[in-house]
């Protein structure tokens, strides 16, 4: 594997890291880094969605056997979120499309990370979401994560603090799970039009795999650090303007 890759590997180690601590897989950090080293787009899409099945599936355990995971909230979002995410994941953006596309969501996911987290005490109550809109809400999220190669939990938790549809454990739980499903049903979608990966996914693998564990298990227990995150949003920032302009 040449240095290039081995490189972008420990990348993927600290962003696997950084998000499983939040409970989300780290597609739009996987993304960044793509982007910065100049990766076609559908070896993009491939590898952020591959990475998010590994990384997510470990998020979700770990936040579930924390007792985190609520099925009420889980499931009116991916009911109809997974097979909108499978068909954004078997259709295949231009270049010219898919780099845009992928920098509103850099530039989407830093802001979140750098905006300021408000007290528990000024969010809404929690109380469940209208199955209808949830509905609505899942496919829309699916689609633009099966067509970005994102698990979409970065848009979903969110919504599900702002809306009081969850607190904020339950919110990084469903997200973890939400991110699993909705990758695997991308990639389902994408491997179904172009069967292939790149030679060096199962070293990027082993590395978020990795980072994924260590970071749930720091997340699934305490918050992460803000200065991290805060890092993270700037690596995102970078490469969402390298994308807007490339």
């Amino acid at each position: 594997m040449p240095p290039t890759s081995w490189l972008i590997a420990g990348l993927f180690l600290v962003i696997a890291a950084l998000y499983a601590a939040v409970g989300n897989a780290g597609a739009t950090g996987y993304l960044a880094i793509m982007g910065l080293f100049g990766m076609a787009p559908q070896e993009m899409k491939a590898t952020a969605l591959a990475l998010n099945v590994l990384v997510a599936g470990i998020a979700a355990f770990k936040f579930q056997q924390a007792g985190y995971f609520s099925w009420q909230v889980f499931w009116p979002f991916a009911l109809t979120s997974i097979p909108f995410a499978y068909l954004g994941g078997w259709i295949l953006l231009p270049a010219w499309l898919y780099k845009p596309l992928i920098s509103l969501v850099l530039f989407y996911a830093a802001f979140r990370l750098l905006r300021q987290r408000r007290p528990a005490s000024s969010l809404p109550a929690v109380q469940p979401a209208p199955v209808w809109l949830a509905g609505l809400c899942g496919a829309g999220i699916g689609l633009i994560a099966g067509l970005s190669g994102v698990g979409g939990g970065i848009f979903l938790s969110p919504l599900l603090l702002i809306a009081g549809w969850a607190d904020a454990r339950q919110a990084a739980a469903t997200a973890a799970v939400f991110n699993l499903v909705n990758s695997l049903a991308g990639l389902a979608g994408h491997l179904s039009l172009i069967p292939s990966l790149p030679a060096a996914l199962p070293w990027w693998a082993l590395a978020a795999g990795v980072g994924g564990w260590v970071g749930a298990e720091y997340g699934s227990r305490k918050l992460a650090s803000r200065r991290l995150v805060q890092v993270l949003a700037v690596i995102l920032l970078i490469a969402a303007v390298r994308l807007a302009f490339s």
